[in-house]
């Protein structure tokens, strides 16, 4: 087993790099990565539209039976991993956070598609069998533009994605209407991006709501409305969840890794841990690199 936990960008997963960009149908490249079935994180956002196979795939430790005709979206920094049963194919695509960015106005474009909010239920979509067709046929367009660059084809490329993210975003907005875009989605967004970068240093709601212009108790209404959970627990489950990324990483020790999270004491750490997830980091650690599934 290897002990440095890895994190790949697209030239580790590409023998050809155009503008950071790898896209490719699915079984040609599971066969060239099969290490990718451990657990590890990307650089890169990191899309899959599997069109046959079974087994299991995880985001952030969180489970997903793999089923035809399912897509699935992840953000940079998301740790993954996957388990295949028999035969799996369909098609995937890497790409940069700047991809996008000289092709745009609006750099913030992407964040405010549902599927790349960071939120992992909204991350896998089963789609519907009336746009199982227009997907495909955009992924194989894309498949024969990413093997024939000429001067306007990452153009065209760049079209073809946004295409799809328009299509997937439309289908999950009508499934899920509370998803769609408006003032307490974007203040909701952007409560999560704070929280993504000062999680370790920012605990209470009161931070949070300060940096957003509105009240504490304006916050918890906003979190509890549409989670269900109040602004604290958003912020708790963010500790957690980088706690359990930073622990399959066997090269930190605990020590290390409390003193990264912004912990008094290892003691102080555990005890957390312990109290959120039912387990000691220890155990949790060593129940998932048993289980070779994150």
């Amino acid at each position: 087993m290897k002990k440095a936990f890895p994190v790949y960008d697209i030239c580790s997963l590409s023998d050809h790099q155009h503008d950071d960009l790898l896209i490719s149908r699915f079984a040609p490249y599971l066969q060239k990565h099969q290490n990718l079935s451990m657990a590890h994180k990307h650089s890169f956002y990191h899309l899959v539209f599997f069109t046959e196979g079974d087994g299991t795939h995880a985001i952030d430790f969180k489970t997903f039976a793999v089923r035809p005709y399912q897509i699935y979206f992840m953000v940079p920094g998301q740790v993954h991993s996957w388990s295949f049963e028999g035969l799996v194919d369909g098609y995937i695509i890497n790409f940069s956070a700047s991809f996008f960015q000289s092709f745009l106005l609006r750099p913030d474009y992407l964040d405010n598609l549902p599927f790349f909010s960071g939120n992992i239920d909204d991350q896998v979509i089963n789609l519907s069998p009336n746009i199982y067709q227009p997907v495909a046929g955009l992924f194989e367009q894309l498949i024969q533009e990413s093997g024939n660059i000429h001067r306007l084809g990452m153009d065209m490329i760049k079209a073809l994605m946004l295409q799809l993210f328009i299509l997937i975003a439309r289908q999950s907005e009508q499934s899920n209407p509370a998803i769609a875009p408006n003032y307490n989605h974007t203040l909701l967004q952007s409560f999560r991006k704070l929280t993504d970068k000062n999680f370790a240093s920012l605990r209470l709601p009161k931070d949070y709501a300060a940096m957003l212009y509105i009240t504490p108790n304006h916050l918890n209404a906003l979190c509890n409305d549409i989670l269900g959970i109040p602004a604290g627990e958003v912020i708790r489950n963010r500790v957690i969840l980088e706690a359990k990324r930073l622990l399959v990483n066997l090269e930190l020790n605990i020590t290390a890794i409390a003193v990264q999270l912004n912990f008094t004491d290892n003691s102080y750490f555990t005890k957390f841990f312990k109290k959120y997830t039912g387990q000691t980091p220890e155990e949790f650690r060593k129940q998932t690199l048993t289980h070779g599934h994150h």
